[in-house]
């Protein structure tokens, strides 16, 4: 098992020598690794229970360095959502949802909060926590389609990380809240303001699909 640290530009100011944005995409290449982001605390100690019950492969569990709070619900759902690779975090209201919003590590909080403010303009989505593709690439196809229905096409990824990878998830209609080139040097909170990873950009993608809202 192997454990790192990964905040991407919210390390800071080390800029482009230290904003491991690559990191991600690599590790999810090499066969036969698991690799998970947990979104809060009770993600990590599900990652850890399933890295120690591992016996065919290695682990490698990808942190966050800044606090983070505990979502709703994980405590009950974390271990067999983390297990099956996705999980519905925060489920929409109704069953004729507009979009649904996948996200990863510390960028999960953000797509709830951005549901709730979406829920006030009667806008209605799902929220994914997707902590390791390779567990969730090697659930039936039935489970798959549970969390991300085929019918829904509006989906936005949000991770500080590369792109590649996620067209997969989000579909061809779908939007990519990525960092495809080596950062700046400023604080944490400039840098994931300006690549967009705030609750307004993620509203303002969701609100850009071609929602139909009753």
């Amino acid at each position: 098992m192997q454990q790192n640290p990964h905040d991407s530009i919210a390390l800071g100011e080390d800029g482009k020598t230290h904003q491991p944005i690559e990191h991600l995409a690599s590790l999810r290449a090499m066969p036969n690794f698991s690799l998970i982001r947990p979104a809060d605390g009770n993600e990590v100690n599900a990652a850890w229970q399933l890295a120690m019950e591992a016996d065919t492969h290695p682990t490698g569990i990808v942190l966050s360095r800044q606090s983070l709070p505990i979502i709703k619900n994980t405590k009950e759902k974390a271990y067999n959502g983390v297990k099956k690779g996705a999980y519905i975090i925060s489920e929409e209201e109704t069953k004729d949802f507009n979009a649904i919003i996948i996200a990863t590590g510390s960028e999960v909080h953000l797509a709830i909060e951005a549901q709730k403010r979406l829920k006030e303009d009667e806008i209605d989505v799902r929220v994914v926590s997707f902590p390791s593709w390779d567990k969730f690439e090697k659930q039936p196809q039935s489970y798959k389609d549970f969390i991300l229905p085929p019918s829904i096409k509006n989906r936005l990824s949000v991770e500080m990380g590369s792109s590649q990878g996620w067209r997969e998830y989000v579909g061809e209609k779908g939007k990519i809240i990525s960092i495809d080139t080596f950062g700046s040097s400023a604080p944490a909170n400039v840098l994931i303001e300006k690549y967009g990873f705030t609750v307004e950009n993620i509203i303002k993608h969701v609100k850009n699909f071609n929602l139909k809202i009753k």
